[in-house]
Formats: structure tokens, C-alpha cells, sequence
């Protein structure tokens, strides 16, 4: 069995009740690019025939109205 010395068993003793607080490099890539998928997929629903239709609708009736 190993003996530490003190210094050594007190650093390893503190490492040890710290939380990983922040996200690795291979985890914002995820993030990323689960982002920029979502993002093509709500370009193409606003941008899809019955969507361009229903908000051209809705524009075009908010601004005939008469006061």
C-alpha cells in the first residue's frame, strides 16, 4: 500500500469536493449544434407555404383595422 505525505493527501482530499461547475469544450460543440439544427428547423416551418400564408393573414388583418 502507498503512503501519501500530508500535502499531498490534503490537495487530494479538497479536489475531490469540487463540482465540475462549467461545460467542456466536446459539450458547447453538442450544444452547438444542436442550436444551429433547431434553428433550420424552425427557418423552414416560418418559412413553409402554410405558415408564410397564415402570418400574411394575420398582418394584413391587424393593419386594416379602422379606428
Amino acid at each position: 500500500m502507498r503512503r501519501w505525505s500530508a500535502g499531498l493527501r490534503r490537495r487530494v482530499l479538497r479536489c475531490r469536493g469540487r463540482s465540475d461547475a462549467g461545460m467542456s469544450t466536446s459539450e458547447y460543440a453538442v450544444g452547438t449544434l444542436a442550436a444551429c439544427a433547431f434553428a433550420a428547423i424552425l427557418y423552414k416551418v416560418v418559412t413553409s407555404g402554410g405558415v408564410v400564408t397564415a402570418l400574411t393573414k394575420l398582418i394584413t388583418k391587424a393593419l386594416d383595422v379602422q379606428f
